[in-house]
């Protein structure tokens, strides 16, 4: 299974690819690439870790990418382009990819002091420490990289024999077990980035340590300045960065926001604290602002990340419940087990309504997600992936005719169908003993109002389809950090104390449709605890119970097609059908993007990326202009930006053939 960028979905999630950003010290109207810029935006969860090679969590990479840069990184169009490496190749049988590692880029610590060159080493060093350390990200890499599955399982134990060589100090080669046409996006991870070999040699057990800034060293755009924890993140530019000329921002400021005062960020934007705001149209003061900046309010692109609601499969705790008895959890976990059951809770929920909590009515339906993968987010012969994925879908019961897939559509919501599914759900149930109404334990984080708000629009959207004879949601108020400690940070299975929560999503990695599915993979303990709730294994009983052995095998036969894309693609959505008829993560809306905004950030100025580190939250390229963005203005360089694209791309396509020997 590969993993990497999980994130919370709790208050400001949604912020994560339109920041919120404030500058100072330049008149200029066009450009912010001027003395004394300073960029600030929000962030909302401390960083556990700076150790980027081992830590999963978008928290700490959101932070840590604006400082350590690896091998490739993504322009505005989102091709890959050098970084790091200055060059690459890769062998005509697709196994073995050789970089070029850039003469003169150097390591510096967070006062500016360098600290020697970077080399081919340190990406070996990197991965190594990645596998000592039993990162989170491994699974991302460790069945690609030859000899990295046995070493991390400890069937051999010297490093040397895994297929990543420094064959000298300015050349870098992976070996892979198969071909993998989309490697190249995978070193936009984390897990792939170098460390300074004689760096971490002297700091041992104390690299990465969370807040201490000068825990780790720096390659890249940035300097990591100071951590306060839940209150401030600073940047300075890095004056000696090789690549300076194409970072147009002096200093980074990230201040603490925890979603409880949505309406401070516009005012952020109105007294010039942020250049950049990201609006909720259902918030009270929202018509005093539609009203101020009525021709600058628009929509950005949907991003590629999804958020979701996911069941507890196997359920430990409850510590936080209100059940009163021993009997409705059994029947609760006998519930959440059956699928018809499952598919009822999917129909009954009105997406465009849940979206509205944050969006407004307006500007409900951009933001809305169907599929865990992102529905467009690969072609099968002309044809979107989701379109490919509903066709597959007939075959699982008539539920599932005339559904839409599609970004922006409350698609799967239906009233009819999930009466229909919770029917034939309580006939079964009730065979088993089951007592109704079932509940469902929901963990709220109390602090952030539009979280709060979506899921009381859930429990109003499924209770009044089924019934709170049939159907109660308990929503379980807590603070941010203890929500955040049995979802996103909790240590074990044993500790996910709930029956179903929405404050997880997922960011994808590289560019296959695996990057999102293998995140469900039975295997991987890490991820089914995070979503699922149960320690992983196929042979859980509740993973039996539910299938996912039968859909882990799914993944398994796509995942063998390694030249053949069309048919690899063809798999794996054969493997998401089989996940959206499981219904056991529900899909609700894009995890970034698609957000009403006012914003002076210069329209397609940021890396674009659907995967991978090196997107939305890398500051890089980055401009600023003095007046807010018309809607007409960002209309327009999305049309010259789309046209450009296609251009770009098809220009990238035939440099990548260029690189096979």
């Amino acid at each position: 299974m590969k993993k990497s960028k999980v994130f919370a979905f709790a208050g400001v999630t949604l912020l994560a690819a339109t920041f919120l950003a404030a500058c100072s010290g330049s008149k200029d109207s066009k450009s912010a690439s001027k003395k004394d810029t300073t960029y600030g935006y929000v962030y909302n969860d401390d960083p556990t870790t700076l150790d980027y090679t081992v830590s999963s969590k978008a928290s700490v990479h959101d932070i840590t990418t604006n400082g350590v840069d690896g091998l490739l990184e993504n322009d505005k169009y989102g091709n890959l382009v050098p970084s790091i490496a200055e060059d690459w190749s890769v062998s005509k049988d697709g196994l073995t990819y050789t970089y070029k590692i850039r003469k003169g880029v150097k390591w510096y610590d967070a006062d500016g002091e360098e600290h020697g060159e970077v080399t081919a080493h340190d990406f070996v060093t990197g991965l190594k420490h990645a596998a000592d350390k039993k990162s989170e990200s491994l699974p991302l890499v460790k069945d690609s990289i030859k000899g990295l599955k046995d070493y991390s399982e400890g069937k051999i134990s010297d490093f040397s024999e895994v297929g990543v060589k420094a064959v000298d100090d300015y050349t870098l080669e992976y070996t892979l077990n198969q071909p993998e046409t989309f490697w190249n996006s995978k070193t936009t991870n984390g897990v792939l980035f170098p460390i300074s070999t004689e760096f971490l040699k002297s700091k041992g057990d104390e690299f990465g340590q969370p807040g201490n800034v000068k825990s780790i060293l720096f390659n890249g755009p940035f300097l990591l300045k100071s951590i306060t924890s839940k209150s401030e993140i600073t940047f300075e530019k890095n004056e000696d960065y090789w690549d300076k000329d194409n970072v147009h921002i002096d200093k980074i400021k990230l201040s603490y926001y925890d979603g409880s005062d949505q309406d401070s960020i516009a005012r952020g934007f109105s007294d010039g604290s942020y250049t950049k705001a990201r609006l909720y149209p259902a918030s009270s003061n929202f018509a005093s602002v539609e009203k101020k900046y009525k021709d600058n309010i628009y929509n950005t692109q949907p991003g590629s990340g999804v958020a979701v609601l996911g069941f507890n499969i196997d359920r430990q705790a409850y510590n936080h419940t209100s059940k009163t008895s021993d009997e409705q959890k059994s029947s609760t976990k006998k519930a959440i087990l059956n699928k018809d059951f499952r598919q009822a809770i999917t129909f009954a929920l009105n997406r465009e309504n849940y979206s509205a909590q944050v969006n407004g009515k307006e500007y409900a339906k951009a933001a809305i997600r169907n599929m865990y993968t992102a529905p467009a987010f690969v072609q099968v012969n002309g044809k979107d992936f989701g379109d490919v994925v509903a066709d597959k879908l007939q075959t699982y019961g008539d539920q599932w005719s005339g559904v839409n897939l599609a970004d922006g559509q409350n698609g799967l919501y239906s009233k009819e169908k999930a009466k229909a599914q919770f029917e034939k759900a309580k006939a079964e149930l009730q065979k088993e003993g089951v007592q109704f109404p079932i509940h469902l334990d929901v963990p709220v984080a109390q602090n952030s109002t539009n979280f709060v708000s979506r899921m009381q629009s859930f429990k109003q959207s499924v209770e009044e389809t089924l019934g709170t004879e049939n159907v109660v949601v308990d929503l379980q108020m807590m603070d941010q950090d203890e929500v955040l400690n049995i979802t996103l940070n909790v240590p074990s299975a044993a500790e996910t104390d709930w029956d179903l929560q929405g404050l997880v999503g997922w960011n994808p990695d590289y560019d296959d449709p695996s990057t999102y599915l293998d995140t469900l993979q039975p295997s991987s303990p890490d991820q089914t605890k995070t979503y699922l709730g149960f320690a992983g294994g196929v042979d859980n009983a509740s993973a039996k119970a539910v299938g996912l052995d039968e859909y882990a095998k799914l993944l398994d036969d796509a995942e063998k097609e390694t030249l053949d894309v069309v048919t690899r693609y063809e798999k794996f959505a054969a493997a998401q059908a089989w996940l959206t008829d499981s219904a056991l993560v529900i899909p609700t809306m894009t995890s970034s993007g698609a957000a009403t905004v006012v914003s002076k950030v210069v329209p397609f100025s940021e890396p674009s990326s659907q995967t991978g580190n090196k997107g939305s939250t890398y500051f890089k390229y980055v401009e600023v202009q003095d007046e807010p963005v018309t809607k007409k203005q960002y209309d327009q360089a999305r049309e010259k930006w789309l046209k450009e694209k296609a251009e770009s791309n098809k220009k990238a396509q035939q440099e990548l053939e260029k690189h096979v020997k």
